[in-house]
C-alpha cells in the first residue's frame, strides 16, 4: 500500500530538499540561506509539495506523510525504551501529526487548552525537537508514528 501510494507522489528534488531540512528543525530562513533560494522561493517549494501531499496545509502534516511515503528520507531510529513520556504528551502527537491547532486538539481531547499548550512544550522538550516539524521526525524516530497511522488519516 505504501509503495503504490509513494509512486503516485512524486516531489521534485527542490521540494524534497525543502521539506527533508525543515523536517530537520530548520526555519524557513536557515533553508533558504542554505540553499541559497529566497525565503519566497523555499515558501513555493513548501506549498508545492504540500499540495502534492494531500494538499495539506501545515508543514508537520506534509513531513508525517512524507516520512510515511518514502517521499523524504527517513530519520535512524531511536530506541523508544530511552523515552519517558506522560501520557497527555503522548495523546498529542497524532493529532500535532495531522496539523492540529492548540484549540483544536484541546476540544478533541475535551481537556483546558492551557493544559494543551503546556503539555505540547512539555512534549518538545521530551523529544528534543526544535519546532512542530522537527517534533514529527523525532515522533518517528521513537516509533511514536507509524505509517499506517498517517496513511490511514489521509486516505
Amino acid at each position: 500500500m505504501t509503495t503504490t501510494a509513494a509512486t503516485m507522489i512524486s516531489l521534485s528534488p527542490r521540494e524534497r530538499q525543502v521539506l527533508e531540512r525543515l523536517a530537520t528543525g530548520d526555519t524557513v530562513a536557515m533553508v533558504g540561506q542554505d540553499l541559497r533560494l529566497s525565503e519566497g522561493t523555499v515558501v513555493s517549494y513548501l506549498r508545492n509539495a504540500k499540495d502534492k501531499l494531500y494538499g495539506v496545509s501545515e508543514t508537520e502534516a506534509a513531513v508525517a506523510i512524507g516520512l510515511a511515503l518514502e517521499v523524504i528520507a527517513r530519520p535512524p531510529l531511536e530506541d523508544p525504551e530511552q523515552l519517558f513520556m506522560p501520557r497527555e504528551q503522548r495523546d498529542l502527537v497524532p493529532y500535532i501529526a495531522r496539523g492540529m491547532t492548540a484549540e483544536q486538539m484541546a476540544a478533541q481531547l475535551r481537556r483546558p487548552v492551557t493544559d494543551v499548550r503546556a503539555d505540547s512544550r512539555d512534549l518538545l522538550s521530551t523529544l528534543n525537537a526544535r519546532n512542530r516539524p522537527h517534533l514529527i521526525t523525532r515522533s518517528w524516530q521513537f516509533r511514536l508514528l507509524t505509517a499506517e497511522q498517517v496513511i490511514k488519516w489521509y486516505r
